[in-house]
């Protein structure tokens, strides 16, 4: 994302760290309907907002470089400090998260770390300070989505880390034109495919297309497009591209100006998400999901409310 803007991978892991409080029920999805939580600016707290909301996941943003090939949220505050407390007050009351590697701003590890080994070493530190079952990867800008060799070492790092830890989930998300996934977006699925890195989820961030329109409808053209493209390249059926497909909205006013997904906009995502499976529905961010805070109106966490209601 941006920081206003996001992308994802999720990652499920075996690996225990001494002190870090279990996952409390190993029933939740902690990709499946799980909004994004940015953690600075007297974030909302998370406890709070799942016994206000039901949602029970959510995607913790951002992980950066903190200068080189070493992972720290936003670049700057230890792995295992607030923020992964955080994550266990989120278990302790029945829930779980995933973090957010990446974003739009910032030092990324996808360009800092210089070997896709390197890189998944990084990764690894992400996944062992927070026990977590998935990650997020969230590929953007010119520095990693729109650049090839980046790509690649994205893509050969998964493959790495998948290798080293069983079960491990990831999701990928990266910007969509109405149409689907753009060219650099139709190169990382492809080579995705051709360096045998398994991707769990793919998910679009269906905003940011122009100064307005019909947002459900460009929604829907952009995640069939992104639906259409897993099928050809992977040879999935239908029902199976879908299920690894996903989408991250943006909830009220977007980056650009005159473009706005309101209450019921992302209402009528959320219900046509229902009709195909698809396997991530998300939005950014829950600290705008309160009165007036996305310049539409709204009650306390409706956005989150309506994603809580997401079961695939």
């Amino acid at each position: 994302m941006k920081i206003i803007g996001r992308i994802l991978v999720a990652v499920a892991v075996a690996t225990s760290t001494v002190g870090l409080a279990p996952v409390a029920n190993a029933a939740v999805d902690p990709v499946l309907s799980a909004p994004y939580l940015y953690q600075w600016d007297s974030p909302p707290n998370p406890v709070s907002v799942m016994n206000a909301t039901g949602v029970k996941s959510f995607t913790l943003a951002f992980v950066l470089s903190n200068g080189n090939c070493n992972p720290a949220w936003d670049g700057n505050r230890s792995l295992t400090g607030a923020d992964i407390t955080r994550v266990n007050q989120i278990r302790a009351a029945g829930g779980d998260a995933l973090p957010s590697i990446g974003g739009w701003s910032g030092n990324k590890l996808g360009s800092t770390c210089s070997s896709a080994t390197a890189l998944a070493g990084a990764y690894q530190k992400v996944i062992n300070a927070g026990q977590f079952k998935a990650i997020d990867l969230d590929i953007e800008n010119t520095d990693e989505f729109q650049n090839a060799t980046v790509q690649d070492r994205i893509l050969g790092a998964i493959k790495i880390v998948k290798q080293n830890n069983p079960g491990l989930r990831v999701v990928i998300t990266i910007p969509t034109e109405v149409s689907g996934p753009e060219t650099w977006g139709q190169r990382l699925i492809q080579r995705s495919k051709d360096l045998g890195a398994n991707v769990d989820v793919w998910t679009l961030m269906p905003f940011d297309f122009s100064s307005g329109g019909d947002m459900p409808g460009k929604t829907k053209s952009a995640v069939t497009g992104l639906k259409n493209r897993l099928k050809t390249v992977f040879g999935l059926s239908d029902d199976a591209a879908w299920r690894k497909s996903g989408l991250s909205s943006m909830n009220g006013h977007t980056d650009n100006a005159g473009e706005v997904v309101s209450v019921n906009d992302y209402r009528a995502i959320r219900d046509w998400a229902r009709t195909v499976h698809l396997a991530r529905l998300s939005f950014w961010a829950l600290n705008r999901d309160c009165d007036n805070c996305a310049g539409v109106p709204q009650g306390q966490y409706e956005f989150t409310k309506i994603t809580a209601n997401y079961t695939g």
